[in-house]
């Protein structure tokens, strides 16, 4: 894990309204069967990361911007919201 996901992961740390929600999508977004691979942890595809720093960056060597994850997630909880 680099420093940038660090980074994100210390922003989220910050929003507990947010933890739920990053639980939540961590297990959608994660590698199937990502608990048979060491270490344990449930990480999203390579290909459909860079796809998502792509759309986001223009680059899929970009770093993520923790404030973009919080955001994504605020939006995520929201959107969830809405659906019930």
């Amino acid at each position: 894990m680099n420093s940038m996901s660090w980074s994100a992961i210390v922003a989220v740390a910050r929003h507990p309204s947010l933890w739920w929600t990053a639980i939540c999508q961590a297990q959608r977004l994660a590698m199937p069967g990502w608990w048979h691979q060491w270490p344990p942890v449930p990480v999203m595809p390579e290909p459909y990361l860079q796809f998502r720093l792509v759309t986001a960056y223009g680059d899929p060597g970009a770093d993520l911007d923790p404030y973009d994850v919080v955001t994504y997630l605020r939006w995520c909880r929201t959107w969830r919201s809405l659906e019930r």
